[in-house]
Order: C-alpha cells, then sequence, then structure tokens
C-alpha cells in the first residue's frame, strides 16, 4: 500500500486510488471482506487522515474496496452461490471477473469526480512525504511507465497469438485457445518479463530503473503470484477451485515464512479463527437444510413459483422484485443466510424463466455485497468501527492531536459506494453480456434433426438385425451349415431404439 500510494500520491485522490487497487489485489487474493476491511483500515486509514482526507471519504473508501472481496475471485460468496445454483465455481468465477473490476472502475471514478469538484477533501501527498525520488529530484515516473508499456505491449502481442505459440510449442496446429488461457498466460508472461527486467536491473547495477519502478515490481510480484496460483490454476483447467484454493493458501504461508513473518503462535490463531468461520457456517447450513426440508414438504417451493412466474413484466420483472427483495433483506441477514435460505427458493424459477444461472447469480452476488455496506447494520462498516480511532489520538510521525472517526462519519461515507453497487446492479440486469461474455459457448444440439439423421441413415442401410440368410450355394460332397439361431433378445436395448425410430419414422 505504501508502494502503490507512492505512485498516486502526487495526484488529488491518489491515496483513494492505491487503496481501492490494493484492495482489488487483496480481494483477489483472499477472497475474505473482514481480513481486507481490518488490514486496511490499520495501515491505509491514519496516512489518510494525516494527510487531510475528509473521514467520510477515506472511511468509504475503505469499506468498499474491503467488500471487492465479495465479487471479484475467488469469493466466498461465488463458491457459496455456486453450489446453490448449481453451476461450476470456474464459471462463476469466469462470469464475476469482468463486473468485479467494473465494479472497482467505478469506484476510482468517483474518487476522480471528487478530486476535480472538491479537492480539498481528497489532497495530494505533500512533497516532503514522497520517499521514493532520484537524485535529480524526479519522482522516476518516466522509466515505470516504459517498464509497464513494455510487458503490456509483451501480453497484448502474446494473447493475439497464442494459437501460433501452441503450434510451435506442440508441433502441429492450433486453431482455437481458451480466453481464459489466452489472459491468464499472457499476463504472467508480461509480469515474468517485468520481473526479470528489474532483476538484472538491480544485479548488474545498470541504473535503467528508477527506484520506484524497481519498488513496484518486487512489491507486486508476490499478490500477483499468489492470484495466478489461485485463479490461473483454475482457468487453465490444472486445478478445481478447492485445489487452487488450497494451492494458493500454501503459498501464502511459504511466502509468509520466507519473510520471517510466520510463526507458530500466529499459525494457532488462523487455524483457530478458520474452524470459528467453519463451524458458523455449517451451523447455518444444518439450519437452512431443515427450513428447507420443511418448506417442501409444506409445497412451499410451488406457491413461489407460481406468485413469481405470474408477475408482470416477464424476467425483467422477476428480477427487479428478486433484487429490491435481495437489497432490503440484506438490511438485517447476512449473505450465509441469504445463500442458504432465499436463493435456493430463487434458482427453480429463474431458471424456468430462462434466465441464465450464472448471470442470476453473479447479479445476486453484487447484490449481496450492499449488505456489508448498509448504513447502519452493514458488517464491513462493523469491521471499520472496531479497528478505526474512537477517541482523540497522536499521530506517530507528525505528533498532532488527531480528531476520532465518529460512527455516523463512516455512515455517511458508505452512502456514495451503496448507489455505485445499486447502479452496477442495474447495469447487469440491462446488459447480462457483461457476465456471460466471459463464459465458454456452449455447443447448441437440436434433437429433432439428430433423430431425423439417425433415422435417414438407419433406412439407407440394411438391417443388422434381419434374421433372413440368402439362398446358400450347395457344394458337391460339402454338406450345408446349420442354420444359425437368432442371438437378438427381445429386450435388446438397441433393437428397441431402432424399432421405437422406425415407429416415428412411419407417423
Amino acid at each position: 500500500l505504501d508502494t502503490i500510494g507512492q505512485v498516486f500520491g502526487p495526484l488529488r485522490g491518489g491515496l483513494a486510488i492505491a487503496v481501492i487497487l490494493v484492495g482489488a489485489l487483496l480481494a483477489a487474493t483472499t477472497g475474505v471482506v473482514a481480513a481486507s476491511v481490518i488490514s486496511m483500515c490499520l495501515i491505509s486509514l491514519p496516512i489518510m487522515l494525516r494527510y487531510g482526507y475528509d473521514r467520510r471519504i477515506a472511511s468509504g473508501v475503505i469499506a468498499a474496496s474491503g467488500t471487492l472481496a465479495q465479487i471479484i475471485p475467488p469469493s466466498l460468496v461465488l463458491i457459496i452461490m455456486a453450489d446453490q445454483l448449481g453451476r461450476s465455481v470456474g464459471d462463476m468465477y469466469k462470469g464475476a471477473f469482468l463486473p468485479g473490476f467494473m465494479l472497482m472502475g467505478m469506484y476510482v471514478l468517483y474518487v476522480v469526480f471528487l478530486a476535480f469538484f472538491k479537492p480539498e477533501r481528497v489532497p495530494a501527498l505533500p512533497l516532503e512525504a514522497r520517499t521514493y525520488r532520484e537524485t535529480d529530484g524526479s519522482g522516476g515516473y518516466a522509466s515505470l511507465a516504459v517498464l509497464t508499456a513494455l510487458s503490456a505491449s509483451v501480453s497484448i502481442f502474446l494473447a493475439k497469438h497464442m494459437e501460433a505459440v501452441h503450434t510451435w510449442i506442440e508441433g502441429e496446429e492450433v486453431t482455437f485457445v481458451a480466453t481464459d488461457e489466452k489472459i491468464v498466460v499472457a499476463m504472467c508472461a508480461g509480469v515474468f518479463l517485468a520481473l526479470v527486467i528489474a532483476l538484472v536491473n538491480k544485479g548488474a547495477k545498470l541504473g535503467l530503473l528508477s527506484r520506484l519502478a524497481e519498488r513496484v515490481t518486487f512489491v507486486l510480484i508476490p499478490p500477483l503470484l499468489l492470484i495466478f496460483l489461485v485463479l490461473g490454476t483454475i482457468f487453465l483447467g490444472v486445478a478445481t477451485p478447492t485445489e487452487g484454493g488450497a494451492m494458493g493458501a500454501m503459498g501464502a504461508l511459504i511466502m509468509g515464512w520466507a519473510r520471517g513473518r510466520l510463526d507458530m503462535k500466529l499459525l494457532k490463531q488462523s487455524l483457530a479463527s478458520t474452524t470459528r468461520l467453519s463451524s458458523f457456517v455449517m451451523f447455518i447450513l444444518v439450519g437452512a437444510t431443515v427450513f428447507s426440508l420443511v418448506f417442501q414438504a409444506a409445497d412451499g417451493p410451488k406457491w413461489v413459483e407460481h406468485l413469481l412466474t405470474d408477475l408482470p413484466g416477464g424476467q425483467v420483472g422477476f428480477l427487479i422484485l428478486v433484487n429490491v427483495m435481495i437489497f432490503f433483506l440484506a438490511f438485517f441477514l447476512d449473505y450465509f443466510e441469504l445463500s442458504f435460505i432465499v436463493v435456493p427458493l430463487l434458482a427453480p424459477v429463474a431458471d424456468k424463466l430462462g434466465i441464465d444461472l450464472i448471470w442470476f447469480g453473479v447479479l445476486l452476488a453484487v447484490n449481496m455485497q450492499t449488505s456489508f455496506m448498509h448504513p447502519p447494520f452493514g458488517f464491513a462498516l462493523f469491521f471499520l468501527r472496531s479497528v478505526a480511532p474512537d477517541k482523540p489520538y497522536v499521530d506517530r510521525l507528525t505528533k498532532k492531536i488527531m480528531e476520532p472517526v465518529t460512527t455516523m462519519q463512516i455512515y455517511k461515507g458508505a452512502i456514495p459506494f451503496v448507489l455505485i453497487q445499486v447502479t452496477m446492479v442495474g447495469l447487469l440486469i440491462a446488459f447480462p453480456q457483461l457476465v456471460t461474455g466471459g463464459l465458454d459457448k456452449k455447443p447448441v444440439y437440436n434433437m429433432e434433426n439428430i433423430g431425423q439423421q439417425m433415422r435417414d441413415t438407419l433406412a439407407d442401410t440394411a438391417n443388422p438385425y434381419d434374421n433372413t440368410i440368402p439362398d446358400a450355394i450347395e457344394t458337391p460332397g460339402i454338406p450345408l451349415a446349420p442354420e444359425p439361431q437368432s442371438v437378438i433378445q427381445d429386450d435388446d436395448p438397441m433393437k428397441a431404439m431402432q424399432d421405437a425410430l422406425n415407429r416415428q419414422s412411419k407417423k
């Protein structure tokens, strides 16, 4: 966060943009809102307050960037949603990829808007706070821009010529490569190139890169490596979502141990927290299962289906009502309860109306994200309140007495981001291709045409079950072979299928 803050700090709103970007990186590595919000608050809130950020904006940006873990893969809520909807976790991740980063971009645009029209609320870093400076006084942005452009160019070139690369490696012509593989491999190649250049520059002391460019490269490699271990292996088909999560956890443990930040005490704390969370989820799952069984025994799903399918407006009317209902239920229920209790009631109706369940799941996940931001019940606001200063304190760097962050300031700061999330829900309803466009196209088969082709083929060929035997050619001195017995049984499935097709063709 300190390094990314130095990159964007000279701009008005730069610290807030850095918080949003780091929040997206944390979301793509952890998938847990609580960890993102608490860590971002402890690190960034004192810095933002030190340099004059409005307390409402600072708290809102931190809470909203932490909730990106709800929608950016590998989000926990997407895993639960895929299970409840009976869809692949990998497809759910692919569908949520673009909406998640679009939401991040909308947060950044809001900060840019404030920087233009309310610059006093999001000031730039003062000159003395910019630590990465060259001997000539420059910030070192030129070499960082060149390195970024070079890495991006290599990634784009590789993505456009991925089929040719596969053809060269495999020794045979490859005409199609999945979009997911193109993105993952191309991004990894660009990042690897930047790392190699930075290592060579530092080892040989070439002086090609500035301190800022080197620092950014070395800081971004660990989180990007974790993202590849989790998402890259899933998108490439190397690992299942469970295996990808295990690889990410192992990678995080190795990195923590290598940096000397992991000890037995911390490991025990993490295991205890994981056990508590898992127990909490299991109890909710047991209760939701009991409720579901009782509800089904009372024919509740049929009542719900008749109620929702008769709504005016068809698919759009159903989606609007469901999202309004989820929005208000999220005031009081966590996404676990919503996923285990409400979603199983809505999924059959959505499927019957012809709604793509991946689109439906991502739409509900974005809507449920607001459950973490609703004043006064949002859990992200509770997490922020638990670590934000509630009493005057002395800043450790400037030694000034800083005013606390009030609960009302946290609530007011969250409102603009709730409106942004609601806008994102509207965009997903209006443009479902934002979700479905990232999914692999599945072949659609016309069963009537297939049946007709089978009937035509069978009509043009001899019946393999015909028991007639052609006249034998009698050879002097050689007795005729005995007439073969039919081996076709009345219950032969192939004969039954052929007879059914023949009857169908005669109608």
